[in-house]
């Protein structure tokens, strides 16, 4: 089923995400045969940064003033800020084509398709890439401002298999075609859609943590659990996603919840306030991915970038992890951003 959103919505929503630079960084990757370890010297870090107000919504007025930034508990000078939706990204759309996305696929290849067509518009500025994994992680569509191929390869495809996130992360860290002034500008950023679960990767959870990391990059989930479940899967997607300073977006958690009193009416088909297999059903479906899809979009483009170069006093271990804080001169709000960094940092 594909949504019906009018083109000038699409559009809107297409220079609204444009700030996905603001986003902070998507994973590197070199195209080499031998896919040798790409090499990221960090002289200057850099930190994007999302501050919510005590009922989530975005805070978007800030001035370089308002933040404060510490480096292993010592304050350090920002050096660049920036507010601007126009910042050059790379974003790697990483799609999972396991068994468990045949129940709503065609929803969420959609979802996926209006997220590479709102963040990729076709300007130079904007480049992404496509890998999906089932059984194994396959680049489809390598750099490119072009969406549409990616769109293409996307519409002839049907999950089926097993997963390997995990090998998707590292390959969307070793294996595709970086571009010049990475990951400054463009930053990177990678945006997976999928539950986290992970039946058949080589690394580890650990080992790709870390890979990204090193390789200063971003990562979104829009994740595909089910209302009213809760798994180990889930569980990753939060550590990945917090460990870089992303955020995971879970639409089927919620459908129920403007809802009263849906368990207090049992039936044998099962306690459902919208019942399954009806038009309401999948209309909430729908809607519930689409207001994702809108959410990763409206992150991106709320987000401020910070750089600094790091005051340590001494000549940092490029294996011991640097631990970053931000400050805000704001009450109740909410403040996230990337756990920190590995200086001089080299992919393993």
């Amino acid at each position: 089923m594909r949504f019906n959103i009018p083109r000038r919505i699409r559009w809107g929503a297409c220079a609204l995400a444009l700030a996905s630079a603001a986003l902070g960084l998507s994973v590197i990757c070199s195209r080499a045969l031998a896919q040798a370890p790409i090499r990221v010297q960090i002289n200057e870090v850099i930190v994007p940064v999302t501050v919510t107000d005590d009922k989530g919504r975005f805070v978007s007025d800030l001035t370089q003033q308002d933040f404060r930034i510490f480096d292993e508990g010592k304050e350090q000078k920002i050096e660049y800020f920036s507010h601007d939706s126009k910042q050059p990204v790379v974003i790697g759309f990483l799609l999972d084509m396991s068994n468990g996305m045949k129940i709503h696929w065609e929803k969420y290849k959609e979802a996926a398709t209006e997220l590479m067509l709102n963040l990729l518009p076709g300007d130079k500025r904007f480049q992404g890439y496509l890998i999906t994994y089932g059984n194994e992680a396959e680049l489809v569509t390598d750099t490119s401002f072009d969406s549409e191929k990616m769109v293409e390869k996307l519409s002839k495809m049907k999950p089926a298999g097993g997963s390997a996130l995990y090998d998707a992360i590292y390959m969307a860290c070793t294996s595709r075609k970086t571009i010049s002034g990475e990951p400054y500008e463009p930053r990177r950023v990678v945006v997976i859609i999928g539950d986290g679960h992970d039946t058949a990767s080589k690394k580890s959870l650990k080992e790709v943590e870390e890979i990204a990391q090193r390789n200063l990059v971003t990562i979104y989930a829009m994740s595909t659990q089910a209302f009213g479940f809760r798994s180990d899967g889930q569980d990753s997607l939060d550590e990945l996603v917090t460990s870089s300073g992303g955020r995971v977006v879970v639409p089927l958690t919620n459908i129920y919840k403007d809802v009263s009193g849906y368990l207090s009416n049992p039936q044998d088909a099962g306690n459902y306030a919208i019942t399954v297999g009806t038009g309401a059903y999948t209309a909430e479906v729908s809607s519930a991915i689409f207001r994702a899809v809108a959410d990763i979009s409206g992150e991106i483009t709320t987000q401020y970038v910070l750089r600094y170069v790091p005051d340590t006093g001494t000549k940092p271990d490029s294996k011991i992890f640097r631990k970053i804080r931000v400050a805000v001169n704001l009450p109740n709000v909410t403040v996230r951003y990337r756990q920190g960094y590995y200086p001089a940092a080299m992919a393993q």
